[in-house]
Formats: structure tokens, sequence, C-alpha cells
């Protein structure tokens, strides 16, 4: 599609150029959208939460669902928008299991246009188990210079989705250490992601 037929913002339409290169396993296009927005999602959320470790985690949980529905995307509305409304639905789902009340986010949601955003339910076909796949490999591809229990640590958390209990029960570990590793693992993810953007610079 052409930006002019698009109607979207040159930055909209550079998102959906990386986007469409994303898709295909582009590790460098995948950490410059991550990069792009990752500060303020993040700042978004903490004001949400009031707490930066859980600000983190949900910053990541939130690219995790985003780029696992990442060949849903469609360019009638700009890609911040549908990742803001992942990032701020994850949140609120969060904020009300804590509070005692579990709650499923239902698969349509509208943008401030009221267009539906679509997230599929989470009976996947054997296409979209591929695809998930293919989303955990570019993940892995982005933090290869982790240590290998950080990069497990990571795709069970963001893009598995376990809870901290189902990991320390996968893994045998203690819930304490499973928290803090997981707290020194997306402090290199953030970092691993923001030299992957410079790099492309340079």
């Amino acid at each position: 599609m052409e930006k002019q037929s698009l109607k979207l913002s040159d930055k909209a339409y550079q998102d959906y150029e990386l986007v469409k290169i994303a898709i295909k396993g582009d590790e460098k296009a995948f950490a410059r959208l991550l990069s792009r927005y990752k500060d303020s999602i993040y700042f978004m959320l903490l004001k949400m939460v009031n707490n930066r470790s859980d600000a983190e985690d949900l910053t990541l949980e939130a690219f995790g669902k985003a780029f696992r529905n990442l060949h849903q995307y469609s360019p009638t509305f700009a890609f911040s928008t549908w990742l803001f409304k992942i990032a701020s639905n994850n949140c609120i789902d969060f904020l009300r299991k804590k509070k005692g009340v579990t709650i499923s986010i239902d698969g349509s949601e509208q943008n401030e246009n009221g267009e539906q955003i679509k997230l599929k339910s989470k009976e996947l076909n054997p296409e979209e188990k591929l695809i998930r796949m293919q989303k955990a490999i570019l993940l892995r591809k982005v933090v290869r210079r982790l240590k290998p229990r950080y990069q497990v640590l990571v795709e069970l958390r963001y893009f598995r989705e376990f809870s901290y209990e189902e990991i320390a029960k996968e893994l045998n570990l203690p819930l304490g250490t499973v928290k803090a590793q997981l707290f020194r693992a997306r402090g290199m993810l953030f970092k691993l992601i923001e030299s992957t953007e410079i790099n492309e610079h340079d």
C-alpha cells in the first residue's frame, strides 16, 4: 500500500515499514520498534502502576503480546495506537488481578477513531503456532548475548506468559531467585535493544 492511501503520518508509515520487515524475522527492525516505543510505554505504565519493576515487566509483556500478534496489525491505524492499546489493556488486566479479580480482556478493542483492533483468541491454528514460535526465535536473536538461563526466563515470562510462580515450578527455582534473575534479564534486554539500535545507525 502506498503512503498516501494509508493516510498515515511519516512516523506511522516508517513504523509500518518496520513492521513488514520485522514480520519476516529481521531482528534490527524488531529492535528499532522496541527502542522507538519502550520509553513512552514504560512511563505510561509507570503512571498506572506506580512501581518501576512492575512497569518494566509490563513493558516487556506488552511488546511480547504485540509481537506475537504482529501479523494481525493493520495499517489502517498507527502502529503506536495499536501498541499503546495492548499495553494499557494488559496493565488494566494486571491491576485487576492484583486486586484479586481475574478478568479476560475481550478479543476486540477500539482505537480512538472507533476502529476495531482485534486480538485473536487463545486457540491458535498451526500457522499461528508457527508464527508464535518465530517471534520467540526472533526475541532470542535479539537477546542472543544473554546467558542461556536468562533467555529461558525471558521466553517463559514474556512469550509463553508464565507467572513468576509457574516459572519457579517449571525451572525448580526459588521464587525470589526467579524474580531477581528476571529483574537482571530485563535490564540486560533493554541495554541489548539500545545497542542494536545504535549499531544499526553506525
